[in-house]
């Protein structure tokens, strides 16, 4: 599985939505499958069925 680049762009109550960084397409997932400290702007990578928070956008 390739790895992917992410940003939260919605938080609706135990779901988030995802935007792929290079396509923009959108992923909705379950807020417990995403790190600790996921909020909205946050920057995921996901590779190897793991996400990590590279960092946070304004």
């Amino acid at each position: 599985m390739e790895p992917h680049d992410y940003k939260v762009t919605k938080i609706d109550g135990e779901y988030a939505t995802l935007t792929e960084l290079s396509t923009g397409e959108e992923l909705f997932i379950a807020l417990f499958l995403l790190p600790d400290g996921t909020d909205l702007g946050t920057l995921l990578h996901y590779e190897d069925l793991c996400y990590e928070i590279t960092g946070q956008e304004g």
